[in-house]
């Protein structure tokens, strides 16, 4: 391999291990890979391709890392997974065929109203009265979240920084209060996103594959450490974290702007 290979390969996988590290917390590592690819030498709509392929792997890991806290969440929960794959198609196909203007002014105000709507999570619940654990088998909140997770996984088709943290928002206003257990689900969720999405990708050759490989070996790693990082810091520092990687999400959104 050449040394601008190495150096390409060795990119690659650095970027991949901080992104997947990022994604098993809050997600956002696309913040870290997609720029790193145009660094690279790809072009916008290969690299943000490139990107959601090599990162989908870190849900392996980031999953695994929760394997204790999946094991109580509550299985209606797992319907979130339909409109999941429905919207991060949607989001796909359209990615292959539309410019980004819109979104582009439009996340990083939904990114910000997400951070502060997961920073009030316990007002929130109890204005709401949800603080009781059977909260979230309500028909209504449930009707109403798998809409918004349609539009988050149609974004997260399309582009995906923030996906995570608009996730947390909605399994809070559900009525989960385990940061941890809500973490293993937007893992599950943000894996089935991106994972619909990678397919379509591969299918329609927007790829670029010689970065693919050492990127998810690097995602896998940053997501099982980033895990067990997190469970390590406890509840609040972990909240704490999720908010951090909000606001410096929107901020580094506004600038790109």
């Amino acid at each position: 391999m050449s040394t601008t290979g190495l150096l390409h390969a060795a990119v690659a996988l650095g970027v991949g291990l901080i992104g997947g590290a990022i994604n098993a917390v809050a997600a956002g590592g696309t913040l870290v890979t997609f720029p790193a690819l145009i660094w690279l030498g790809l072009n916008s709509v290969t690299a943000n391709a490139t990107s959601t392929v090599a990162l989908w792997p870190f849900v392996l890991g980031g999953m695994f890392g929760y394997r204790r806290e999946l094991r109580t969440v509550d299985r209606s929960l797992l319907y979130l997974l339909i409109p999941s794959l429905l919207g991060g198609l949607g989001g796909a196909m359209v990615l292959r065929s539309t410019p980004s203007s819109v979104f582009d002014r439009l996340v990083p105000y939904l990114i910000l109203f997400a951070t502060l709507l997961f920073m009030a999570q316990e007002t929130v619940q109890r204005r709401l009265k949800l603080g009781d654990p059977g909260a979230h088998r309500s028909i209504t909140w449930m009707a109403g979240v798998m809409l918004f997770q349609i539009v988050v996984a149609f974004y997260g088709g399309y582009f995906g920084a923030g996906i995570g943290i608009l996730m947390l928002a909605a399994l809070s206003v559900l009525g989960m209060t385990n940061i941890h257990q809500m973490i293993g689900l937007k893992n599950i969720l943000s894996g089935t996103i991106n994972g619909v999405a990678a397919i379509y990708f591969i299918a329609e050759k927007m790829v670029s594959w010689p970065e693919v490989g050492a990127m998810a070996a690097g995602a896998i790693a940053g997501g099982y450490f980033g895990a067990r990082v997190a469970r390590w810091m406890g509840v609040r520092a972990a909240r704490r974290v999720v908010v951090l990687v909000g606001f410096g999400m929107t901020l580094a959104l506004f600038i790109r702007r």
